[in-house]
């Protein structure tokens, strides 16, 4: 095949260097600690460290290195760090625990994540991940998280997409928002001795590279417009992922990209920004100026049996078909995991029922999630007591009551796995640069398995990042470093401002909102759920013009010296319309399929996605060189030594 447009270089860069250490898988970690450079108690005071984004990540990290002894800032553009959307992850955290006693291990919740991210993830990141999960559920219950329980006192588990044991530990249906508290207490905790400060409602617009290294940030108070610097020995980005490039997304309103994209500007490689998770239970879109979807918790899959009508002219109501024309399509397709598939497989199945004619509901857009038979089999009670609070959400959106007629659930643009490029240390390309949680690329691969959003924030939190950041930060010991007062710092923030003004000053006819939407349908039609070389090319020539027209008609009301929404989406819309065109380009070069990113000219007789582990199984790192449609590609090829590489089967 050949594309239109000239492929980017490829060039092995010395910048990537994961840092993975030497030796077996499962003693990297412990190898890594015993050998690291460390910072004394005293010597922990001497150090600043701007903590950007108050999620889950965010808030352990800041609280985890403001116990230890470090200055640390942390900014958010809430205005309570409670706000952050760690909270709509509702369904559960994994951890190999094993308290059920079935089977599970550190190797096996492993060996899941990996095969799970269809083998395109580092293996010493992940087992990493899976070896400190187990520390992550004691460290919550002493915060006093109230995860459930079973009859007997002991913490329950419930099952999850693509694993065959049960490890997710859950707080009903509000695991994040309880996780977060758990977090934002010991903030508090942080803030009220003096060890941290909080600057909420502040926006990161830029960060700042001085001689090397990151040197500090520059935001801009969201409700003053005022401009600042804030300079930093270390600078940690927690600020999550870039869903909402879609517009429709499960994700807030408000979550973006520009603190990532800002960094990726200066200098940190962006890793695989094709890699998009799409979540197969949100609630269809209901018309077409609905501006987001809404998620319902992968944890209804625990009970729920995914269906469709054979018929595609069926026209009676749901408990009206019998049992021997239902199409119970994901038990069908994948027996041995059911309606636990993970989440892309899962997704295109979807997708492939309702291309075929047999959507369900008013628009034909969904397909049924169904609790008759486990309320048949445990009792309305049982099953109420597990999900109620996410019954109720649903019945106030779409006016059905779930427990008597089967939900509609369809796929919906949710998580990304793409992000800041870092090495082992979570370190991006810039020198005293990080990223954590959601907002680096680093642990799930090409398709992140549910519940695995809260366990790796808060592994990056509280038990990676502490250690890791001490190793950087003890060559600085006594060394100076730039203060705001610094000419890069001032030109940093006078760019800033500059970019704004113009955003207020352009005048034109449409709001940063009907570009969101119209770029948001061009990602989606031509790189969400199913890619092709020719969409991606169409996409690839329609985003330039769009972009084009964003900057000479955009029309932003009000003025920059107050609270203004509108100005703050446009800045945003502008950092998702250069990653937009970025992810199109990532998309057409990895000309296989794998988890989320799958493209139709690749996958096998049974329309399972395609790898070409020959060729593609390395990370996509891109180098900004001012123009996204022409950045430069670079590759950290992934070796497996503990799993072998073998055909992703489900079934």
């Amino acid at each position: 095949m050949t594309d239109t447009l000239t492929p980017p270089a490829v060039a092995a860069d010395p910048k990537l260097q994961s840092k993975i250490p030497a030796g077996p898988v499962a003693e990297k970690w412990d190898a890594y600690k015993g050998s690291m450079k460390l910072v004394n108690p005293n010597n922990k005071r001497k150090f600043r460290i701007i903590v950007v984004g108050s999620g889950l990540a965010g808030a352990s990290a800041a609280a985890t290195l403001g116990e230890l002894g470090y200055q640390v800032d942390v900014f958010t553009f809430h205005d309570s760090p409670r706000r952050a959307h760690s909270i709509a992850a509702q369904g559960g955290i994994n951890a190999a625990k094993n308290y059920k006693g079935d089977g599970d291990s550190i190797y096996r919740l492993f060996y899941d994540t990996i095969k799970g991210g269809d083998f395109r993830a580092r293996e010493g990141n992940v087992y990493r991940l899976a070896q400190v999960s187990v520390d992550i559920i004691d460290q919550m219950v002493a915060q006093g998280v109230p995860f459930a329980r079973e009859y007997g006192g002991l913490l329950d588990n419930r099952s999850f997409g693509g694993a065959q044991v049960s490890r997710t530990f859950y707080a009903r249906g509000q695991t994040g928002q309880q996780l977060l508290l758990g977090a934002y207490q010991q903030l508090a905790r942080q803030i009220g001795l003096g060890n941290v400060r909080l600057f909420n409602r502040t926006e990161l617009v830029d960060t700042v590279v001085i001689d090397g290294r990151c040197a500090g940030i520059v935001t801009r108070d969201l409700m003053t417009g005022e401009v600042a610097s804030h300079a930093a020995h270390a600078v940690v980005l927690c600020t999550g992922g870039y869903g909402n490039v879609f517009f429709l997304s499960t994700n807030a309103m408000a979550c973006n990209v520009t603190a990532a994209w800002r960094a990726h500007q200066r200098g940190a490689y962006f890793a695989n920004p094709c890699y998009t998770q799409i979540h197969p239970t949100c609630i269809p879109q209901a018309d077409d100026t609905q501006s987001k979807l809404t998620l319902m918790s992968e944890s209804l899959r625990n009970d729920g049996r995914v269906w469709v009508p054979k018929n595609p002219d069926e026209s009676r109501a749901a408990d009206q078909i019998p049992e021997d024309e239902r199409d119970y399509y994901l038990e069908r397709l994948y027996p041995s995991f059911g309606n636990l598939a993970p989440r892309d497989i899962s997704s295109r199945a979807a997708k492939r029922a309702v291309d075929s004619g047999r959507g369900v509901g008013p628009l034909k857009n969904g397909v049924y999630l169904d609790f008759a038979a486990a309320i048949g089999r445990l009792g309305f009670d049982t099953v109420w007591e597990r999900y109620s609070n996410l019954f109720e959400m649903y019945e106030r959106i779409t006016g059905e009551d779930p427990t008597k007629v089967p939900m509609r659930i369809y796929p919906a643009s949710h998580y990304t796995m793409g992000g800041l490029w870092v090495d082992y240390e979570l370190m991006t390309t810039i020198p005293g640069l990080y990223a954590a949680g959601e907002a680096n690329f680093s642990d799930h691969g090409a398709n992140r398995l549910g519940a695995s959003a809260l366990m790796q924030g808060l592994a990056d939190g509280y038990f990676v990042l502490p250690y890791t950041i001490g190793n950087y930060l003890a060559g600085l010991l006594n060394k100076p470093i730039p203060g705001t007062d610094h000419p890069d710092f001032a030109a940093a923030e006078q760019a800033a401002r500059d970019r704004f003004a113009r955003y207020v000053s352009t005048k034109g006819s449409r709001s940063p909102d009907w570009f969101h939407r119209e770029l948001g349908k061009i990602i989606w039609d031509y790189c969400g759920m199913e890619r092709t070389e020719e969409g991606l090319n169409k996409a690839l020539g329609e985003l330039p013009a769009l972009y084009e027209e964003f900057q000479r008609d955009l029309r932003v009301t009000g003025d920059g010296a107050s609270l203004n929404q509108t100005l703050e989406k446009a800045g945003r819309v502008d950092d998702f319309f250069q990653l937009g065109m970025l992810m199109c380009r990532d998309a057409l070069e990895r000309r296989e399929s794998c988890g989320g990113h799958f493209r139709a000219e690749y996958q096998d007789e049974e329309g399972e996605a395609q790898r070409d582990d020959e060729h593609f199984a390395h990370v996509a790192a891109w180098e900004w060189t001012g123009d996204p449609m022409h950045a430069t590609r670079h590759q950290e090829e992934l070796e497996f030594e503990a799993i072998h590489l073998a055909k992703r089967s489900y079934k």
